[in-house]
């Protein structure tokens, strides 16, 4: 592992439903507000009257707090999607959120014109395996429409007792009618990294989630799918519907594969927001082909690796353009025990691009469709089917390697999963131009 990969402290994800509210990136902090800020007095006296006419007017009697901190949420919510207010609570669960370890339902949400949309489902966990799907609206929680709550009043009804149930009423493109998910609340424990190989030579690795841990995770099974393939040839990073996660996470994950050359750098207002991330030397792979794998639920983290191997040319990004989250949120600590999320920088790719609501265009695009082998039809003739054809003169291949049993499993492989079969198959031929060129 490459020295320094520990030191960066911010998280970028979307909000995860369970203990953890981490939406968005975000870092810790504790600076003084500038003496140069003024106070808006006449806007003032206007909230103070209309507070004044709520105490006394309206048809029940309203809590002192209640009415504060409804108005400070409203006034970071009017921001910007990322933007939020945490009650002491909700801050808690925020500084948990990046252990791997939290309940609820596993997807990761934002708001979008007044529904809960998916950024994506977290792998192996309840919501994952009822079949929600990144991009879906959330339009009802059991018998409760969405609209008109806040995302966190979404969140809360969300969550609930591990074993209890909810349905999820879901609007999903190319679907005409909605359709009803009942999922089943669980204590979600989140593996970020998965490794296994694809052919001899040609190794995987799946993040699902970026944890403090990633990087040295994903380093230790890339080394043992070294060991396994006895030198891996080239490998398939897949980052599809990864929402995000810790930044030093994605620095480390991206720095692994780079032996020099910027990572990631962040711009803002102030000069705490303005930070520049920069690789060291050591490539786990060693120069091997390295193609990854994103989709529009891969997000802000995700962003930053794809963007950062992109620009430095060291990987080939394929699939579907990404989700496009690229702004950073800074958490402020509050004397009452509570916390101010804030949007405060904008993160770029080496090459400066800004990631915020762009995304990062993959260089092969590579839909997410399925695929079935049609079985009859004319079937050409080959020489091994004419009579009396001669044989080989040295040893017959019906077992050799890329036989029948590899030409099934390939097979198998593009009825799962086609973006992933199409994946191994442009690093398999990565794999070759390298080879031609040594």
């Amino acid at each position: 592992m490459k020295p320094g990969m520990q030191k960066f402290g911010l998280v970028l994800s979307g909000l995860v439903l369970g203990v953890a509210l981490a939406i968005g990136n975000g870092v810790l902090a504790d600076r003084a507000v500038s003496p140069s800020v003024t106070l808006p007095l006449n806007e003032l006296r206007t909230f103070s009257d209309v507070f004044a006419r709520i105490k006394s007017d309206y048809v029940v009697p309203v809590d002192d707090k209640k009415l504060i901190e409804s108005a400070i949420r409203g006034m970071l919510e009017g921001l910007d999607p990322h933007s939020a207010y945490l009650d002491p609570d909700q801050f808690k669960e925020l500084q948990v959120g990046t252990t791997g370890e939290f309940g609820g339902l596993g997807i990761e949400v934002g708001m979008e014109d007044g529904f809960v949309k998916v950024i994506s489902p977290i792998d192996d966990t309840p919501a994952q395996r009822a079949g929600v799907q990144a991009g879906d609206l959330i339009i009802r929680l059991d018998d409760t429409p969405v609209k008109g709550m806040t995302l966190n009043e979404a969140v809360k009804r969300m969550r609930g007792k591990p074993g209890t149930r909810i349905t999820l009423t879901i609007v999903r493109e190319g679907k005409e009618k909605p359709i009803k998910i009942t999922v089943t609340r669980a204590v979600i424990k989140v593996k970020s990294v998965k490794s296994r190989v694809l052919e001899e030579g040609f190794g995987y690795v799946r993040i699902s989630q970026f944890q403090s841990r990633t990087a040295q995770n994903m380093v230790a099974a890339i080394e043992k799918l070294q060991d396994e393939t006895h030198g891996l040839k080239g490998l398939v990073l897949d980052l599809r519907n990864n929402p995000g996660g810790v930044l030093n996470a994605a620095v480390g994950v991206s720095d692994a594969f780079l032996d020099k050359g910027l990572i990631v750098f962040t711009k803002g207002r102030i000069a705490d927001s303005r930070m520049r991330f920069n690789a060291v030397p050591g490539d786990v792979l060693k120069g091997a082909p390295l193609v990854v794998l994103v989709n529009q639920g891969s997000a802000s983290a995700s962003e930053i690796v794809a963007g950062a191997l992109q620009d430095q040319h060291r990987a080939v990004i394929a699939g579907q353009r990404t989700f496009g989250k690229g702004s950073v949120q800074t958490i402020i600590p509050l004397r009452n025990g509570a916390a101010v999320k804030l949007t405060t920088a904008r993160y770029y790719t080496p090459s400066g691009r800004s990631i915020q609501a762009e995304g990062i265009e993959p260089d092969i695009e590579i839909d997410n469709v399925r695929v079935t082998k049609v079985d009859g039809g004319f079937q050409p003739l080959k020489e091994a089917d004419l009579s009396h054809h001669l044989l080989n003169g040295t040893v017959k291949r019906h077992h050799a390697k890329g036989g029948k049993a590899d030409e099934h499993k390939a097979t198998s492989l593009a009825s799962k999963d086609y973006q992933l079969y199409e994946a191994l198959n442009l690093v398999k031929v990565l794999a070759l131009q390298r080879r031609a060129g040594q």
